[in-house]
Parts: C-alpha cells; structure tokens; sequence
C-alpha cells in the first residue's frame, strides 16, 4: 500500500512538473469567427523547443510552429477556420514519452458594443487613470510599491472604479469619449504608464482586467466611447521578456537588452548598468523630421528608430516578424475582449513604418469602423499630414486614419493672448490661428486630425493669472473648428501648470480635486468650484452639449475669412449646406462692430442668429457688435 501511495505521488510530481514547463501562453485565449483566421500563440516553458506540437480539434490547424533562439519559447500559428466553433482543446506537446498538455479557449465574438471609432462628432476627454479619482484604496499598494501623493512622480492611487463613480460627471458636462492614459501593467512606481511590463494585463493599482470591461461597459451605457492609449515603440525595463528574451534581435540594440535582462535577473546593481556609458548604448536622437527629409542620411534614421527613449524604456524591433505579429494581435485582443472604440499610439514615428502601415491596416480590415490616432510630435503641418494614409507626398500608404495636430496646439498656447495682427511681419493673435488652417493642403483629410490646447505631455493651455476669455475663446475655437476636439481632464475647471517649472511633468498632472477621499476640496460638484471654475465649467458644458445635438459640427466642412486689421476679428463657419453655424472671435482689446455683407456667402438668407452660450439672438442684416475678446457661436435662422 505504502509503495502505491509512493507511486503515485511520484507520477503526480512528475505531471505537475511537466505542466509547469508551460509557464505562459500569449494570448491566453482567442475567438472564432475573426476575418484573419491566422492565430499566432506564444508558448513560453523551460526547453519547450524540444517538443513536438500537435492539437485535435475542428475547423483548427496548426500552420506553422516557429522556434527562435531561446528554447523556452514556440511561436504556433493556426489556421482557425469560419468552420470552428467556441470551446477548449489542448495543445500537446511530446518529447519522447514525456507530455505536456495546455489547455486553450476558442471564445465566440463579443457582441457588446465597442469598435465604435471616433469622428468630428465626437470629443475626447484625456484622462490620466492615477490623477483622476481613487474609487477603491484598497487596489494602492502593490509589491514593493506605495501609493505617495505628496510626490508628483510617485503613484498616487486614482484608478478604474474613480472614473467609473465619474461617469456622470463627465456626461453632464457633455464629453462623447474618454482617453485614457496606459493603462497596462507598469511594474515600477512611476504614474504615466507608457513602460510596458506585460501587454496583457492591466495595472492591479488600476484594477483588473474584468474591472477594465466593466468601466468600458459603464461608459457605454451613458453613450460614451473609450480609447485605449497603447505603446508599441517600447516596453518597460521590467517587462517579464527582458529577463529571458526571446532572441536578440526582439529589441533594437539587442545585447543592451540582453545584458541588462541578465543582470536583472541575477539581481544586480540596475543603476550601474543604467550609468554605463561605455557599453555601445545610444539614445533616439528625437529627430523625427529625418523620416521625410530627401536629404537625410540613411544613418540619421537608424539612430532615430532604433535608439531607445531611454535605458528604461527598451526599444521594440517591430522588423522582427513574431513580434510584429505578436502586437497587431495584442490590438486585435483588446478591442475584441474589452471593446475598446479606437486607439491612440503613443510615438508613433519611432516604430518601423511599414509595420505600422500593416497594423493599421489588419486593425481596420477586421473593424471597419475603428480609428487609430497616431502621436506625431511635429511643430508644423506638414508633418502631420506626411503621416496621414491617403498623402501625395509619398509613394507609400501609411493607413493612419487620424493624427495629432501639434502646430494648431502650440499656435494657440503661444498665440491667443496677443492682439490680432495681420501686418506681414508682424501677424499674431488669431491671425495665427487663421495661418495654420491655411495650410490644410498639406493634410489629406483636415476633418480627421485631433485638435487639442493641452495634454499630459504639455503645459496647460491656462496660466496663472490668465483671464477667463482667454478660457472661452481657446475652448470655442477648439469645439467648432475643423477636426476632433480633445480636451484634458481639469481644463473644465481652469488647471494649470508648466512643465517647465520645478516638478515637470508632474505640474500638468496633478491630482483632480475631490478625487479622493478627504480631499478639502471637491471640484466634481459646483459646491466645491470658484465662481470663474463655475463659469469656465458652465461654458464649456453647455458648448460640449450643443454640439452634440447640432450635426452640422460632425458633418459640415469650414470656411474661414482673412482676419482683417479693421475688426481684428475671425470669423468662419461650419456648414452642411443646409445648416449653417457661424462662429466670431474678436481678438481685441476693445468691441468691434462687425459688418456682416462680407460673409454674405455662408450666412445666405439667413437672417438671425441664435447664440449657443447665451441663447441671444442676433440680427444678421446689420453690423454686428462683439465685445472685447468676445465669442459667438451663432446657429443661423
């Protein structure tokens, strides 16, 4: 009896040990019914590249098994048909007369909303998870990490139940979509998010990944979509690869990698490895204009892309064909399994083109109604539209649907306070504004750029001490010109900050007031807001809720005027051709009177004009009179 009992316990271990062998499978799951049927699952075990692989079951086959450098890793693609239907099978893997088998789940397609995309119709709120609200302290501290919110670069506890329990907050003030910064598993203590450590999971300080779909699921239940922020040009450091890679060439300066995975591992001094100067490390120059100058050399654009951010962020080799398959799938995974609307690519330049031109286009060739905005941090147009699908100024289609349109931003940041001028030489104010616009034949589609006056990257659009119309016309340029409107979270309620004050970044992304349990101040309610927070907040809600109930400011195309030295005004409208919004930005000192003969063309037969801030009406058929630094929105009777 004794014996058995010895036996058995010994074959159990044994099984046991076998099993361990398969220490991850990437994606843990997958669906049936996709239009691409190659599935591509990582196996990851000690030595498996020793097994043979083989599954049984219907509508699957296996295409292909891929071995790599490292032994503990098997790429296996299938070919999952349209004839194969949910449920498990095993993968086995055989080596001589040891087994290992893995359990594997074929899901039926999600049918919850998502994969919406996002137009002109809509405004994004960006949000950084770890400002916004802590809804569950319990989630603060993981591992070794603690939740310190009197440092700006330390975690300070916001996560997915905070805007869960804000969701009517941000629909009252009249937002289509939130943003939100990476949300993915960051192992280390540092809040931004864009160091990567697994692309599967979501940060447990933010919560998991079910309380992910469920804050997705709460969003559209009030009508408002998600984007999901994703990083491809890079991990993080302490992303579970590094300390085991796959093979050398799976990150840009691969034996950086390699050795700074080793000495992870071995527990060694990080920071000694971080401070090498002498071991080959390079930095990306940042250079990105050397992607479309003619005259750049080829060496210029290698450093560009394959140097990283920094020694904590290693860089990604998308040219490595496992990888390249590995993340578009990850993509896929997400909008698939959360139902995400649309996706913003953080560094879009820095990772290889004509991978990102392929990940588009798998993107959209399985969701037709999904958007990618891609961040391309260029100070002039004509950038931006080099990377948008669909430009005459390459003979390659980079599929990028939306990007980001930095020169508007800084325009607008630099611009808005000074006098209107248009004196060649000495243009500014909205003039300047007016300029940029001017060179949309450098955009293919002007109506799929983001448009923005600040983000976490950036100072906030408001300064100290700034007046309150400076407020108004920034957010009535940024919610009725061309484009998708992008607004940052705590604009509402005049935040500011610098980045170039003490503190950096961590000065544009402080904490939402009321966010937290205890905080003295709760600035989600009009209680807890000033007067001019009130004011600002009243301004842009009610500007946020008009437009949503007005298509012609999803669906009508801008026609702009000369400011003139006269009035110092812009004037443009947004029109469908039957519906008609004329927009006035004085940018003066002092109230101008307006006359209205030389926008005859778009106003028509229209008459009247009714305000949507203040619901006044105007009579079109005179001058008319517009305060100092004065808005009008005017839907035209």
């Amino acid at each position: 009896m004794i014996r058995k009992s010895f036996l058995f316990l010994f074959c159990l271990c044994a099984v046991l040990q076998l099993k361990a062998q398969i220490e991850r499978v990437e994606p843990a799951f997958w669906y049936t019914g996709m239009k691409n049927h190659e599935l591509q699952v990582m196996l990851y075990g000690n030595d498996i590249a020793n097994y043979e692989v083989s599954l049984n079951y219907p509508g699957v086959s296996i295409k292909q098994v891929c071995k790599v450098e490292n032994p503990n890793y098997l790429f296996v693609y299938l070919d999952v048909t349209s004839g194969a239907n949910p449920g498990k099978f095993n993968f086995t893997l055989t080596k001589g007369k040891k087994k290992i088998k893995q359990p594997y789940e074929l899901r039926s397609r999600n049918s919850k909303v998502g994969a919406q995309g996002f137009s002109k119709a809509d405004v994004l709120y960006l949000i950084m998870p770890d400002r916004f609200a802590n809804g569950d302290p319990k989630n603060d501290n993981y591992e070794e990490y603690k939740v310190d919110r009197s440092r700006g670069g330390s975690r300070h506890g916001g996560d997915f139940k905070g805007i869960a329990d804000h969701l009517d907050y941000l629909n009252d003030l009249g937002i289509t979509a939130i943003w939100l910064n990476p949300i993915q598993y960051n192992k280390g203590n540092g809040a931004h998010g864009y160091a990567i450590s697994d692309f599967y999971m979501t940060d447990p300080r933010l919560g998991t990944n079910d309380e992910y779909c469920q804050l997705i699921d709460q969003a559209h239940g009030k009508g408002i979509k998600v984007v999901m922020d994703m990083i491809f040009n890079h991990s993080g450091s302490s992303h579970w690869w590094m300390q085991d890679l796959p093979s050398k060439d799976w990150y840009n300066q691969g034996q950086i990698a390699e050795t700074m995975g080793k000495m992870m591992k071995e527990g060694g001094d990080m920071r000694r490895m971080m401070g090498n100067q002498n071991d080959g490390y390079f930095n990306t120059t940042h250079y990105k204009w050397v992607l479309m100058d003619p005259h750049a050399p080829k060496t210029e654009k290698d450093i560009l892309l394959d140097g990283w951010f920094t020694r904590g962020m290693p860089d990604l080799n998308q040219r490595n064909p496992h990888l390249a398959t590995y993340l578009i799938q990850n993509s896929i995974w997400w909008i698939e399994y959360a139902r995400i609307d649309g996706i913003r690519m953080d560094t879009y330049p820095y990772a290889d083109a004509d991978f990102m031109a392929r990940w588009c286009k798998e993107l959209y060739d399985e969701y037709p109604d999904f958007n990618i905005v891609g961040e391309g941090w260029y100070p002039r147009n004509s950038a931006a539209g080099w990377w948008q699908r669909g430009s005459r100024m390459h003979d390659w289609n980079t599929q990028l649907k939306t990007v980001m349109d930095f020169d508007l931003t800084f325009t607008a940041k630099r611009e808005l306070k000074k006098e209107s001028n248009t004196k060649e030489g000495q243009e500014a104010g909205l003039f300047k504004l007016y300029e940029c616009l001017t060179q949309d034949f450098l955009i293919p589609d002007p109506d799929n750029v983001l448009v923005f006056l600040d983000n976490h990257d950036l100072s906030r659009f408001m300064e100290e001490g700034d007046p309150l119309w400076k407020f108004k016309q920034g957010i009535a340029f940024l919610l009725t010109t061309r484009g998708i409107p992008q607004l940052y979270y705590g604009t509402e309620i005049l935040m500011t900050g610098e980045t170039s004050s003490p503190g950096g970044d961590a000065n544009v992304r402080k904490d939402f007031p009321g966010g937290w349990e205890g905080d003295s101040v709760n600035a989600f309610t009009p209680q807890g807001r000033t007067a001019d927070q009130n004011e600002a907040w009243n301004f842009m809600s009610t500007l946020l809720k008009w437009r949503r109930n007005h298509p012609v400011m999803a669906n009508g195309h801008l026609v702009h005027y000369t400011p003139d030295n006269d009035t110092r005004c812009y004037v443009y409208a947004k029109t469908d051709g039957k519906n008609t919004v004329l927009v006035m930005l004085n940018g003066s000192d002092s109230e101008k009177q307006v006359d209205m003969k030389r926008f005859s063309e778009v106003i028509g037969t229209h008459t009247m004009g009714q305000d949507a801030i203040t619901g006044k009406q105007i009579n079109l058929t005179e001058k008319v009179a517009i305060p100092s630094r004065g808005v009008w929105v005017l839907d035209l009777k």
